[in-house]
């Protein structure tokens, strides 16, 4: 409204997008592609390569990544933008829990040269709390890039995850904590860049979690598994996230016919822990 000679609407040609998003870059302007996140990344991945060997500096902002898109079924579930980031040196991703965190990694990429993509599910989620019932992400908050937070602590184990699923894992937490088993809850909002000593605090736990929206086999999971290894961390480990391609249905039937919804992280971890 502010400033409409400023916003292209490039139709159903998303390649094109890219690549014109990159090429504005390289002629001294900050661009921002939204788009889903299948369109913006998956239909897309080879402009981005382009771009990244090219030195761009985009702001990629994929919506209605995971199975959270829900009814649109499994040919716009982007549940591999993880995986396909990873394999681009040049790009960062972040993945915010919650609209309070979303709103300072925005200006944070508008700041920051560099090619960003910014990834989040469909469905509003709940802004996140911290014990107090005070916004966790607060007045206070400035998003730095790699930094990981303990929105909850816990002695018994730990659930690492990222963006749409973190309020269900607080749920969890709240769920397990009436069984008198304490769950700790580590935010990692930008998975490429991990912050080895939060890795190895959860570890200490004995029993790690990653609990994410993503392939399993590609996503959070393997990049925190690679950590722990590579660190020779001692720990039960669990992996838990997308397991196939969904179907056409809501997002909230999504999650329990993978086996990640907030009951089956619970039952999960009860298993591992025996209690």
């Amino acid at each position: 409204k502010e400033f409409p000679s400023r916003f292209i609407e490039c139709g159903i040609q998303e390649h094109n997008a890219a690549t014109v998003s990159g090429a504005l870059s390289k002629s001294g302007i900050i661009p921002f592609f939204l788009d889903f996140g299948v369109f913006g990344m998956d239909e897309t991945y080879g402009q981005h390569r382009m771009n990244d060997m090219n030195g761009t500096s985009i702001k990629l902002i994929l919506t209605h990544c995971g199975v959270d898109v829900g009814e649109d079924g499994k040919t716009h579930q982007c549940i591999d933008y993880i995986a396909l980031t990873n394999n681009l040196p040049g790009y960062r991703l972040i993945i915010p829990a919650d609209a309070n965190q979303t709103d300072r990694v925005i200006r944070y990429i508008a700041s920051t040269p560099g090619n960003f993509v910014v990834a989040m599910g469909r469905s509003k989620v709940p802004v996140l709390k911290n014990n107090n019932g005070l916004p966790f992400y607060d007045g206070q908050y400035s998003f730095s890039y790699g930094d990981a937070q303990w929105i909850r602590e816990g002695r018994d184990a730990v659930i690492i995850t990222a963006g749409t699923m973190v309020h269900k894992a607080v749920r969890a937490a709240e769920l397990l904590a009436l069984k008198n088993i304490e769950a700790g809850i580590l935010i990692i909002s930008c998975p490429a860049q991990m912050d080895r000593e939060e890795i190895k605090k959860a570890a200490l736990t004995g029993t790690v979690i990653t609990y994410e929206d993503h392939f399993v086999s590609s996503g959070l999971g393997s990049m925190v598994a690679s950590v722990i290894a590579e660190n020779e961390f001692r720990c039960h480990f669990k992996k838990m996230g997308v397991v196939q391609y969904g179907k056409s249905c809501s997002a909230e039937e999504q999650y329990p016919a993978q086996g990640i919804d907030s009951e089956d992280l619970v039952n999960t971890i009860r298993q591992i822990l025996h209690k």
